[in-house]
C-alpha cells in the first residue's frame, strides 16, 4: 500500500494497511504487529525536501538548488493530468515554460499561470493558478482554458508534432 494513502499521527506518517509508522527522517518507528520490537535502521522509506509556499506544496525530486518560485498573489485552482510532454504543452500554449516550469497563458497574462510538472514519459501534471483577486467567472474561464490547452497538447503529442 502506498504511504500516500496513509495518515499522519503526531509527527509520524503511518501506513493505512499495516500501520507501520515512519519518522520525518524516514526510519521506521513502530510495527504494530510486533509492539515490543525496536525496528532496525534498515527499515526506511525515501524522504524528500518539502516546502509549502503560497498554497502549493513543493516536493523536490533531488537536492533543490533553490527555493520554489514565488507565486505572489496567485491561488491554486485545480490540477489536471495531460497525456503529453512539456514540449507539447509549450507548443499548445505558444510559450516556453520558465526554468521553474511556470507558463503564463498569453490570453490572460498575470491572471492564469500554469505550473508544469513532468511525470513519466509523455505525461505532465498541470497545476492551474489564478490571480487571488479574480472572481468566480475568471476561475471557470481559467479551468476551461486549461482543459482546452490540455486537449490541444495531447493532440500535438499524439501526432508527434514537436515545436
Amino acid at each position: 500500500m502506498r504511504l500516500s494513502h496513509g495518515f499522519v499521527r503526531g509527527e509520524a506518517l503511518s501506513c493505512i494497511y499495516h500501520g507501520w509508522s515512519y519518522a520525518q527522517a524516514g526510519n521506521c518507528l513502530r510495527i504494530p504487529a510486533h509492539p515490543g520490537l525496536v525496528p532496525p535502521e534498515t527499515i526506511r522509506v525515501a524522504t524528500h525536501v518539502v516546502e509549502e509556499t503560497d498554497g502549493v506544496i513543493w516536493v523536490a525530486a533531488g537536492q533543490p538548488e533553490g527555493g520554489p518560485p514565488r507565486l505572489d498573489g496567485l491561488i491554486p485552482l485545480r490540477s489536471l493530468t495531460a497525456h503529453a510532454d512539456v514540449a507539447a504543452i509549450e507548443a499548445a500554449a505558444g510559450v516556453r515554460a520558465s526554468a521553474e516550469g511556470v507558463v503564463d497563458l498569453a490570453q490572460s497574462p498575470g491572471i492564469i499561470r500554469l505550473l508544469l510538472s513532468a511525470q513519466t514519459e509523455g505525461k505532465t501534471l498541470i497545476h492551474v493558478l489564478i490571480k487571488g483577486t479574480a472572481d468566480p467567472t475568471a476561475g471557470i474561464a481559467a479551468s476551461r482554458a486549461a482543459e482546452s490547452l490540455r486537449r490541444k497538447a495531447e493532440n500535438l503529442h499524439t501526432k508527434g508534432i514537436a515545436p
